[in-house]
């Protein structure tokens, strides 16, 4: 195994043995701080190792501070995590899957600056660090024409050169989906199941086609199962893998809802088919935040990503450049 084995093994350790008050979440973000997910564990592992406990400034009362010494049940937990996690990582290596995590090059860079950051995802197809996408989304139960405007985004996004970003539902997801893979152009699916299925199963031809032609990306183990939690999950990590979220149609109860607030969140542009905030109260609430958009017609979304891309955020260092993305 080399070093980013290593550290894979390591993180899935730290997630598998997680207690509160720790979360995915935080111990993600500590990962990245940290830089490695070998010294997080090992810190936690020989609270004695510290390397803070080294400086001369830290008086004593400041270790109590550190993290105390484990206990024997707390110290078999960990033993516990550390062999489920070589035994998962072995076998997904095995299966030959592709498993990306926060130390990992390929990992989109748009994500790793986001709050949602999931620590590691599974993926098939092209993976693109640097990527440059928008979120096409919407109702299930969409109106024909929430369709055809979905349809018309996508081809719009085609001719930009933009990739079409969506959550491989049925309805304005699939039309995106579909419409971007007519026209020749790059889509990427975040589902929210494990890699290895399908849902819905009347997707799964598109599914099968987008990773060989796209990308398909899944944060759930590989064959984890769909529940209540895992696509709003899906939600709050594509609102934050594309620079702008187009929502084409969605009622007042749509899980819409949700990739629009965590679009909010991340600092993401939002762009309402105007019909959406017409119809809907959760909608027209976002009329008085910033970077929040209404589209009459595919030509006004054309023109306000046209306009997004050209001053869009990039992060060099710690530092946020405007620059243009010459569309």
């Amino acid at each position: 195994m080399d070093r980013l084995d290593d550290e894979n093994i390591a993180l899935l350790t730290l997630l598998y043995s997680c207690k509160r008050p720790d979360s995915w979440k935080s111990l993600t973000n500590q990962c990245l701080v940290e830089g490695s997910a070998r010294r997080v564990l090992m810190n936690r592992l020989d609270a004695q190792s510290n390397p803070l406990r080294e400086f001369d400034e830290v008086e004593p009362e400041d270790f109590a501070l550190f993290p105390e010494p484990l206990s024997d049940a707390r110290q078999r937990e960990y033993d516990a995590a550390a062999r489920e996690a070589e035994r998962d990582y072995d076998e997904w290596m095995r299966a030959e899957l592709r498993f990306v995590s926060i130390f990992d090059s390929d990992y989109p860079h748009l994500l790793l600056d986001s709050v949602d950051a999931p620590p590691f995802m599974f993926s098939k197809g092209l993976l693109l660090s640097d990527d440059r996408g928008v979120s096409v989304v919407g109702s299930r139960h969409a109106s024909p024409q929430g369709l055809e405007f979905a349809q018309e985004v996508a081809a719009m996004l085609a001719k930009r050169s933009l990739t079409v970003v969506a959550g491989l539902a049925e309805g304005v997801d699939t039309a995106a989906h579909q419409a971007a893979l007519d026209a020749g152009a790059r889509t990427v699916a975040f589902i929210g199941t494990g890699i290895n299925r399908a849902y819905p199963a009347s997707n799964r031809a598109l599914q099968e086609r987008i990773a060989h032609e796209g990308l398909v990306l899944s944060q759930f183990k590989p064959d984890a199962p769909p529940t209540r939690q895992t696509f709003p999950m899906r939600n709050a990590v594509m609102s934050s893998y594309g620079l702008a979220s187009v929502i084409c149609d969605a009622g007042e109860h749509s899980g819409t809802r949700i990739q629009a607030r965590q679009a909010m969140q991340h600092g993401r542009p939002i762009i309402f088919r105007q019909q959406v905030v017409e119809q809907t109260r959760w909608a027209h609430s976002y009329l008085d935040k910033p970077n929040v958009y209404v589209a009459r017609t595919v030509n006004d979304v054309a023109r306000f990503i046209d306009a997004i891309f050209h001053t869009a955020l990039v992060q060099v260092d710690d530092d946020y450049l405007r620059i243009p993305l010459g569309v």
